[in-house]
């Protein structure tokens, strides 16, 4: 790993763009899960701490926050994510995850090494700033709650402004893609528990059937999106699991299904557990069985404010991206917490991926790696003359 003794060396073009890459790999060797990335975070500091860039003092187990300029004026927020996810990675890469049955197969290397790469370019620039840039590693993104830990820590305090990015492998390199209002659904997983009554296979009459009522229930819970929900609503309900019986012979007493619904409409979201819950038990019930919903609400839709969201595909203009105007996306992203609180914009940057996102061969093109920073990096300075009353980008 090149060491960053000197801020205006590796600001070189070459040099930070080979830094940025050595970064990038260094990451991907060694991912660590949600909540578990120690290693990470070290090496983050370390390379943050190698440049003078101020780490602030917040409680967070994993992730940190940086601040470059002087504490005073606008303050804006750039944030990455950290962690990695539970898949064995199949890339035969020279710099694939040496962890087996871990790999950063979302990419959150790259954001990781191109925020770097911003807060070294705005370290070197920090005494023309005319504001403050908050540089967010965040962790445990793919859980879809570590947004809510970095804003209880206080870390985000003050901030005007907050800017994130996710990598687009459907994307060519040097294309840049968002959108007003909502980018990324709403994400939330159900687990249902079906108790029927076992039996000999052979004898159906003697027991209650809690695969049959599974098969209703599943095709059931397709009537929300089809019947209970407006057309001109995406809703998605997926059971994406099934668990019940352990032979062939024997009906089981239980079954259990598992998925996710996804939705752009907060209104819509905060009704379909009602929903679920009258299907399930209503199905459950004519068959004579019993049906029980548990819960757990994910992140909600990331919803961009039509100023800021106009703002990044202004400065991505001048950083001559392609610009985009995206479809509404049904992933997920726990930076919609960010934008409850602060407005701000999530933007897709182009990685040219032959595999998509969580695929086990997913790769990015490093060549993205660089423009990336330096777009971070104009975007905050950018964003903090706005807030400052400057609206005139030819003073960049």
């Amino acid at each position: 790993m090149t060491n960053v003794t000197n801020i205006k060396e590796v600001t070189s073009e070459q040099a930070l763009s080979q830094h940025l890459i050595e970064v990038r790999r260094n990451l991907h060797y060694e991912p660590e899960l949600s909540n578990e990335e120690y290693k990470t975070t070290a090496k983050i500091r370390e390379w943050l701490t190698e440049a003078n860039i101020r780490i602030l003092d917040v409680p967070l187990a994993t992730g940190l926050i940086a601040e470059i300029g002087s504490g005073q004026g606008p303050i804006v927020a750039i944030r990455c994510d950290i962690d990695a996810l539970p898949i064995k990675e199949q890339t035969n890469l020279p710099f694939a995850s040496q962890i087996d049955g871990k790999m950063h197969a979302c990419g959150h290397d790259f954001h990781t090494a191109a925020i770097l790469g911003a807060a070294y370019l705005l370290k070197a620039r920090e005494s023309e700033l005319t504001g403050t840039v908050r540089v967010l590693f965040q962790p445990a993104e793919e859980t879809g709650h570590g947004a809510t830990s970095v804003l209880a820590s206080g870390g985000l305090n003050d901030v005007s402004a907050i800017f994130g990015l996710h990598n687009n492998p459907d994307l060519p390199v040097g294309t840049f893609g968002t959108r007003t209002g909502a980018l990324t659904a709403g994400v939330d997983r159900f687990e249902i528990t079906i108790r029927g009554i076992g039996a000999h296979a052979a004898y159906p009459e003697n027991g209650v059937d809690s695969i049959v009522s599974a098969a209703q229930i599943i095709l059931s819970l397709q009537t929300i999106a089809s019947r209970i929900t407006s057309a001109t609503e995406p809703v998605i309900v997926s059971v994406t699991r099934i668990n019940g019986g352990n032979t062939w012979n024997v009906l089981p007493e239980t079954v259990e299904l598992e998925g996710t619904v996804r939705t752009y409409n907060e209104e819509i979201r905060r009704l379909i557990p009602e929903k679920i819950n009258q299907i399930i038990k209503g199905t459950a019930a004519a068959a004579g069985a019993e049906a029980e919903l548990h819960w757990y609400p994910g992140p909600p839709a990331t919803v961009n404010d039509r100023d800021w969201a106009d703002f990044t595909k202004e400065i991505a203009a001048l950083a001559d991206y392609k610009v985009l105007d995206l479809a509404p996306q049904m992933g997920g992203e726990d930076f919609s917490f960010y934008l409850q609180q602060i407005p701000g914009a999530f933007v897709n940057i182009g990685t040219n991926g032959a595999y998509g996102l969580h695929h086990p061969q997913f790769d990015v093109d490093e060549e993205a790696l660089l423009p990336t920073s330096r777009y971070f990096a104009l975007l905050a300075e950018a964003a903090i003359k706005k807030l400052a009353g400057v609206d005139n980008l030819n003073e960049l």
